[in-house]
């Protein structure tokens, strides 16, 4: 009995140890094939084959290490990825939540919903300028009985809000120039580094060279940031570190866009508050100094706000478009909470074409504005 349990304990783990030892060499050899089939058709296609080495010479080793990191890439958004629509992104705003709901009873047409529905714009942000004019224009026509019922009211008044934003979705056209030069600029915290990863990724997939500047040299680990989503996309960084002289990395940078005829520059700035004198003083030299190299650049001056700021990012477009002369902008953060009624209020008072709006976290989210699909995300299109 004795030689019984000894015998059994060594024989049953050496059966399931040899079992065991079996399965994990074949799992092992397997493992990594399907990882290569998977990633490798995820590469951007359009990026240059030695697009690492596109540096100064001064920049060497920063940019060594950005091509460095992509051995390991995070996972590279695929452009044939299921896209989420507009609505399913905008449906949590208060906007969209508020004007559903209004209509979502079949109320009567009456003044009473046009106090409702000046009460949903001016609570979304839409700015008491866009909110009269529209609401007015409502009442004149109602009064004129132009409306059989309320739904015709719901009609007219998609029709509106589209017409008034119909002017400023002007898509950003970068072949005027060679190479064509964007300064990103925009207050801390609205995602203007993320969105620039972004772009950059939009543009390798329409076939574009792309090099970014690193000229956010004021906030601790934003050159890092950078190189992130630089290596992640396989898009050279020109940086010099941190507190490093802004207009000099840019200037550097466009000497090899130059030098390597790339098709696009796009730099980014210290993020930075429309009240500090300093900081816009610089977006100025930035200018001048690209100047030196191109009389033109910067084609492009895109500035990034944040959608759930309200009115407050009206005013930081009034001061920026005052020192650093905006020309399009990119509004993030339309997902999720963000009332997304300040897209009329800038319509309304700057008309400042908006190239991109962000309405998620990947770069594909990053999308051409569309004044059609952002208002049928907003508003139902019929009762009930």
């Amino acid at each position: 009995m004795f030689k019984f349990w000894k015998k059994k304990p060594t024989e049953t783990p050496a059966t399931k140890t040899d079992a065991e030892t079996t399965v994990a060499a074949q799992e092992s050899v397997a493992e990594p094939l399907p990882v290569i089939a998977v990633e490798e058709p995820n590469l951007p296609e359009s990026s240059p084959p030695a697009a690492p080495a596109t540096t100064t010479d001064s920049d060497s080793a920063d940019t060594e290490m950005a091509a460095l990191e992509v051995v390991n890439p995070p996972a590279i958004e695929s452009s044939s990825t299921a896209r989420a629509t507009w609505r399913e992104r905008l449906a949590a705003s208060s906007f969209a939540r508020g004007l559903s709901s209004l209509f979502q009873r079949n109320p009567r047409l009456d003044d009473d919903l046009l106090d409702e529905i000046e009460t949903c714009l001016l609570t979304a942000d839409v700015g008491v300028s866009a909110t009269s004019s529209l609401v007015e224009d409502l009442r004149r026509r109602m009064h004129k009985r132009e409306f059989a019922d309320a739904s015709a009211l719901l009609a007219a008044l998609r029709s509106a809000l589209r017409e008034l934003l119909q002017p400023i979705a002007v898509p950003l056209d970068v072949s005027g120039a060679q190479p064509f030069v964007i300064l990103t600029v925009g207050v801390n915290g609205v995602g203007k580094t993320t969105s620039i990863g972004k772009m950059a990724w939009r543009f390798q997939q329409e076939g574009k060279s792309v090099v970014l500047a690193a000229g956010d040299t004021f906030r601790a680990a934003a050159v890092e940031q950078l190189k992130t989503w630089g290596a992640r996309h396989q898009v050279p960084v020109i940086s010099q570190g941190q507190n490093a002289d802004s207009a000099s990395v840019i200037f550097d940078a466009l000497q090899s866009a130059q030098a390597k005829k790339l098709d696009l520059l796009i730099a980014d700035t210290a993020g930075r508050l429309h009240t500090q004198s300093g900081l816009m003083d610089e977006l100025a030299k930035v200018r001048r100094v690209l100047a030196k190299l191109d009389p033109s650049a910067p084609h492009e001056v895109l500035m990034v706000i944040d959608g759930t700021t309200g009115q407050n990012a009206v005013n930081q477009v009034r001061q920026f478009r005052q020192h650093a002369g905006v020309t399009g902008l990119v509004v993030t953060k339309l997902d999720g909470t963000a009332k997304g009624g300040v897209v009329f209020a800038l319509a309304k008072e700057f008309g400042l074409p908006i190239r991109f709006v962000g309405l998620g976290e990947k770069a594909p989210d990053l999308r051409e504005f569309d004044p059609a699909a952002f208002v049928d995300a907003l508003l139902p299109s019929s009762l009930g």
